[in-house]
């Protein structure tokens, strides 16, 4: 009998805990079809991640009393249109940490973005998606040259700072383990929003551990900012990346700068303009870029919208220019 009542006080106990806990099934589906110009062949293609990575998760949360709550978060991409998971050789290659937030702010710990990557598209038009000009044609070849950055690193302490007045920031450290090749991160952020004002400032640098060949720490900077006039919200910002391939002298500055327009209450027209300067310390051709973009949303539900778009990008290199060119229209839907 005793033994019957001490389980019976534990099951109520367990249930008092988990009627304070949550977990959420996630993810994001993604898909569009067009045409891609590498500058040499023109390809057809049903591809995923035209506004979005495609997506799942998940994500939970326990209320530990006092403002005090535990949350966690395991997320992976995959490709909508094949099934493949985005990173074959990582289980949660987005997100996979765990970590308490309260009022001093948020903590955690574990594989999550970096604050330079919270803030980096922030203000880039053309919904900071795969039409955008600071993207470039065809991903991984991004236009800017300090959008080249480790977004996720592993072995991250990462800290987010409460909103005081619209002012806060964040701020992490990623350890390398004396792994060869691997990267220690330090990211930050400082950011501020209220009204039709927001400002965002990002700072990354990279070490790679006991890389002889590549002596150089890649650093990034951007600062960013957006004022929505009701009309239109106009976009900004401003990039630079030194040492990039970790040798020294070689340098980029990038800029962005762009608008929404809302039409009616279900669609949204946005343009953007980007440009990227390289220079280099032996003095040959420093390769410069530039595009243009223009797209629009039509959201049929909270959960799905239509897009559509087209951007134009112009490499000019030592050989000549080269000009590539990307037009889509997809899909996106959430759960």
């Amino acid at each position: 009998m005793k033994k019957s009542l001490v389980a019976l006080a534990v099951l109520a106990a367990s249930g008092a805990s988990f009627a304070q806990s949550s977990v959420t099934v996630y993810g994001i589906l993604d898909l569009w079809v067009g045409s891609l110009d590498d500058g040499a062949t023109s390809t057809t293609l049903l591809d995923s991640g035209g506004v979005n990575t495609n997506r799942w998760g998940l994500k939970g949360s326990e209320d530990l009393g006092g403002g005090l709550k535990a949350h966690f978060n395991l997320e992976q991409a995959f490709e909508s249109d094949t099934g493949a998971a985005g990173d074959a050789t990582l289980a949660f290659a987005r997100q996979s940490w765990v970590g308490f937030s309260g009022g001093f702010g948020e903590v955690r710990v574990g594989r999550t973005t970096t604050p330079f990557d919270d803030i980096s598209g922030a203000s880039d038009a053309l919904f900071d998606s795969a039409l955008s000009p600071m993207y470039g044609v065809g991903a991984p070849n991004d236009l800017f040259a300090s959008a080249n950055y480790i977004s996720r690193p592993n072995n991250t302490i990462f800290y987010q700072a409460p909103d005081f007045g619209g002012f806060s920031g964040a701020i992490s450290y990623s350890l390398d383990e004396n792994a060869v090749g691997a990267a220690s991160v330090t990211s930050l952020n400082l950011t501020y929003g209220a009204g039709p004002v927001a400002v965002q400032l990002g700072y990354q640098t990279e070490d790679i551990d006991n890389t002889a060949l590549l002596p150089d720490d890649y650093s990034v900077v951007r600062l960013g900012g957006s004022y929505d006039f009701g009309v239109a919200k106009v976009m900004a910002n401003y990039g630079k990346a030194t040492s990039i391939g970790n040798q020294a002298g070689y340098d980029a500055t990038d800029y962005q700068i762009g608008a929404d327009f809302p039409v009616g209450p279900v669609v949204v027209v946005s343009v953007s303009y980007a440009k990227s300067d390289d220079s280099n310390p032996a003095g040959v051709f420093e390769e410069s870029r530039d595009g243009y973009g223009i797209g629009a949303t039509y959201t049929l539900s909270k959960r799905t919208f239509l897009y559509g778009g087209y951007q134009a990008v112009t490499t000019e290199t030592a050989v000549g220019d080269v000009d590539t060119s990307l037009f889509a229209v997809g899909i996106n839907h959430r759960f």
